[in-house]
This record gives C-alpha cells, sequence and structure tokens, in this order.
C-alpha cells in the first residue's frame, strides 16, 4: 500500500509543471515604427500604444500594437533578414475571416505564402508582413487574437523542453495533434528546422520577451540552470531588463515592470 501511495505521489509531481512565466512582447524591426503600428492595427486589430501604455502626454512615441497583456513592440532600423530561416519562423494571430484578411495584406503590401489549407477543422494561411516577417492566421474560436509563436529547431522534443524548464507552460497538444507550451493566452509551438536556424538578433523578428517579477532573483535562477546571458539585469526607463540566448539562435528579453 506505501509502496502505491508513493507511485501515485511521483506521477502527480512529475505530471504537473511550473507555473508559466507570463509572456510579453514580441519585438520585430520595420523602419517606421508608427507606419508598421499602423499596418498591423489596420489588419489585424489591438491598440496602438506607447511603452508602459503611457497617455498622449508622454514623452515615448507609439511604437507598438497592444494584444491585450501581450506586445508588438518595433525596433525603428531596416531588419538584416526575415523570420523565416531563423529559430523563429513566425507567430500567428487567430481570426474568422482568414480569406478577407489575406486579400488586405496582400493589397496592402504583404505577401501571401502559398495556399490556403485546412488543418484539424482549421482554415489556415501565412503571409508576410512589408518588413520580412511570416505571420499565420489562423481560425481558431478555442483563441482569437493573437495566437502562438511557432520556432524552428533541428530538435524540437529539446526546445520545447528548454522553454519549459525555463519558463513554465502547460505542456499539451495543440487541437490534439502538436506538442506545444500553452502560456495561457499564448501557444509556443516549434517545428523541425531543415538547416541549422540563424540567430534572430537583427532579423525582422528579433527575439522574445517574458516578463518576471524579480528579475534579478530570476536571472541567477536561470544561470544556475545553465541559460547564458547576454546582458545581466539593468534599469531601464523605469524597468528592468536582460537578455538571454534561448536555443536555436533566439534572443530572450527578460523584463520586470512596475505594479501599475
Amino acid at each position: 500500500m506505501k509502496n502505491i501511495l508513493m507511485l501515485l505521489l511521483l506521477a502527480m509531481l512529475f505530471s504537473s509543471r511550473v507555473i508559466a512565466v507570463p509572456y510579453d512582447h514580441i519585438h520585430l524591426a520595420a523602419p517606421n515604427a508608427l507606419d508598421a503600428v499602423n499596418w498591423y492595427v489596420k489588419h489585424f486589430g489591438g491598440e496602438a500604444g506607447r511603452f508602459l501604455r503611457a497617455g498622449d502626454g508622454s514623452e515615448y512615441a507609439i511604437d507598438r500594437v497592444y494584444y491585450d497583456d501581450i506586445s508588438v513592440i518595433f525596433f525603428e532600423r531596416e531588419p538584416t533578414g526575415g523570420s523565416v530561416g531563423t529559430g523563429v519562423d513566425h507567430f500567428g494571430f487567430s481570426m474568422s475571416n482568414v480569406e478577407e484578411v489575406v486579400a488586405s495584406v496582400v493589397a496592402d503590401g504583404g505577401t501571401q505564402l502559398g495556399d490556403f489549407v485546412e488543418f484539424r477543422g482549421m482554415q489556415i494561411a501565412f503571409v508576410e508582413d512589408p518588413w520580412g516577417t511570416k505571420i499565420e492566421l489562423i481560425n481558431d474560436p478555442e483563441l482569437r487574437g493573437m495566437h502562438h509563436l511557432h520556432l524552428s529547431s533541428p530538435d524540437p522534443e529539446a526546445t520545447l523542453q528548454w522553454y519549459g524548464d525555463n519558463f513554465g507552460g502547460e505542456s499539451a497538444q495543440f487541437a490534439g495533434a502538436l506538442p506545444g507550451l500553452h502560456y495561457g493566452n499564448i501557444w509556443l509551438l516549434v517545428a523541425r528546422a531543415a538547416a541549422t536556424p540563424v540567430p534572430t538578433e537583427g532579423r525582422s523578428f528579433d527575439h522574445l520577451g517574458w516578463n518576471f517579477q524579480d528579475l534579478d532573483a530570476s536571472a541567477e535562477t536561470l544561470k544556475a540552470n545553465g541559460v547564458v546571458f547576454s546582458m545581466d539585469p539593468r534599469p531601464f526607463r523605469g524597468i528592468r531588463i536582460s537578455f538571454a540566448e534561448g536555443p536555436d539562435g533566439v534572443r530572450i528579453e527578460l523584463v520586470e515592470k512596475p505594479d501599475i
């Protein structure tokens, strides 16, 4: 009886996941941030905004789009290349009018990549924004708006394990078919890369971003777990930020924001 109870306890422990670190932002690059913000709002919705959701009188320019708690932020610079071929192949939005959005994107400087397809009863299409970032459009009624991050790796299983070990998330099967991590408001999925991915830094999709309550303590924990930091935690505009290196050349920003 004691052995049975012990086995049940171990099963409960190993089936549970670390609580997910809140996913915070996607950082893209475009020559003109305001133009990119307006383009994304026009085609994918969201709310144009400023750093820390500052008001109109702020010193900060409009350089991001808020999709609830996740933001798409733009570096104002010419990207060195697109997202395809890096460790972050694309990210995705869920909407009911996929064909209509694709037509609107193509008419406004974007590009359709391939044909419309069906996956588990959901219509899917791929487009590329005018600055080189690949975007998936999917009609998933279970999660609307910002939908997923799709990474690229020669070893998808190990990459998923790395993100789960360091950023938590619920290990689950998207649509009952694709292994991933669910952060409540976004999925993280990993596809098998045909070639070694190039680093994301400088490309149209520069980095991923997670939000930590205590960045200094979390950075020490992550370092003890083998995570390599390219920039240690430091103050920036009233918040704290740092950068770490993910698998397959993916740049990752870790932020700590004040309670506002």
